[in-house]
């Protein structure tokens, strides 16, 4: 089925059938649903490669290291419901951890003439980030690291980490350890959202007298990752009496460590998670947990995004979500 069927079926010239599909100015609301009613009714798919070649494929492709960490499906939630409406297809990349990896996911996208790139806290180096942004419209959502070429979406996790110390320090608690993502030495970033927030970890700690009680223990933000943080840190004489992950995911590998420990949660550790995924309010979970807003997050992305696209490339735009803390079960006074 080609352009020309559409046309010969609508009773139009296959130049208006083009018109509507580019959405271009100045078509009529009759003929709009003139030619989208022909598409329908023969099952018209317009062909990606040829669409680019005539300068749009209507696809944005959506960088992230996995699909396990609920907040992601947050985030491609605010995504898909901003582009609902609109022509666009999203196209999901899960490219894993490693920056080769993640690379080469971002040059496939690029390949395929997508139209635009929402990168989830890349972590392909900060400077081959770039150099795509500069050819193809791209938001990152995640680093606080700001570029003239690329907008950005990010949390305010500085106050996200002073919320949680706060909330645990007037439960009573002293020892509060900080499980955060290494992240990459040569991915170049300089503020991504695990600095950002251990910066702020750090400063909360100092302000209330704790700076020689603060730790930060590494770990990735998966569930096995949280769980060996958490033997780590539970199975020693100095454990933490209160534990932040930097990831509901990684909160939830903490849980089964302190199960198999024999600890109670929050009777002999309390815990705090981030990002208030779906699971996080479960009733047998009840994770106290820093709200990032994640639906809202991805839907600011795509709009930032289409702007992008359709030609704003007089500045860049950078904007901030402000973080919430959801009190629950998990967390509670420390034992005397």
């Amino acid at each position: 089925m080609t352009i020309t069927d559409v046309a010969r079926h609508a009773g139009v010239s296959t130049a208006a059938v083009s018109k509507v599909m580019r959405n271009a100015y100045g078509v009529s609301p009759a003929m709009q649903d003139r030619v989208r009613t022909a598409m329908a009714e023969l099952d018209y798919r317009p062909h990606a490669a040829a669409r680019g070649m005539r300068g749009r494929t209507y696809t944005i492709g959506v960088l992230l290291d996995n699909v396990r960490n609920a907040f992601f499906a947050d985030i491609l939630d605010g995504i898909h419901q901003e582009l609902e409406d609109s022509e666009y297809t999203v196209l999901i990349g899960a490219a894993g951890f490693g920056p080769d990896e993640q690379a080469r996911t971002i040059r496939s996208m690029v390949d395929r003439q997508m139209d635009g790139l929402v990168l989830i806290a890349p972590g392909t180096p900060r400077a081959e980030v770039l150099s795509t942004a500069a050819v193809t419209p791209t938001v990152v959502i995640g680093h606080h690291d700001t570029s003239e070429v690329h907008d950005s979406v990010v949390d305010a996790d500085d106050l996200g980490a002073t919320l949680v110390v706060d909330h645990l320090v007037s439960l009573g608690h002293r020892d509060i350890a900080l499980i955060s993502a290494a992240g990459s030495r040569t991915s170049r970033w300089q503020r991504t959202p695990e600095i950002v927030l251990a910066e702020g970890y750090v400063r909360a700690m100092e302000r209330h007298g704790l700076a020689d009680r603060a730790r930060v223990h590494h770990a990735a933000y998966t569930d096995e990752g949280g769980r060996a943080a958490g033997i780590a840190l539970l199975s020693g004489n100095d454990r933490p009496t209160a534990i932040l992950a930097g990831a509901d995911v990684a909160a939830l590998g903490i849980y089964r460590a302190a199960d198999e420990l024999g600890l109670s949660i929050p009777k002999d550790i309390s815990l705090v998670g981030y990002n208030n995924t779906a699971i996080a309010s479960l009733a047998p979970v009840q994770l106290t947990s820093v709200d990032q807003a994640g639906q809202t997050m991805g839907a600011a992305a795509a709009k930032m995004l289409i702007e992008r696209v359709e030609g704003r490339r007089d500045r860049s735009m950078q904007t901030t979500m402000t973080p919430r803390l959801i009190v629950r079960r998990s967390t509670g006074a420390p034992r005397a």
